[in-house]
């Protein structure tokens, strides 16, 4: 008879997911509230600044342009430029 804990696979299976990478590094808004149109709209994605901590993004209602957000994004192809 083997000595194996019932739940060996469960440990195997963490160890596994804990080494591939996260599903989810960070998040791209598609639809975000705009209180001048007084729905969830989809936005469009503009860049603000290049700054050293990242890049400043603004999302923008695609319908009216008004901004309904902001995002700082540290992966950018041109954060690597002030480096």
């Amino acid at each position: 008879m083997r000595g194996n804990d019932p739940l060996d696979f469960l440990k195997a299976n963490q160890a596994q997911i804990s080494s591939q990478r996260p599903d989810f590094d960070e998040f791209e808004a598609t639809e975000l509230y705009c209180p001048k149109c007084g729905r969830a709209v989809p936005v469009r994605k503009h860049l603000l600044l290049v700054l050293p901590e990242g890049d400043k993004y603004e999302y923008r209602c695609q319908f009216c342009g008004e901004p309904v957000g902001d995002k700082l994004d540290k992966s950018s192809h041109y954060f690597g430029v002030l480096k």
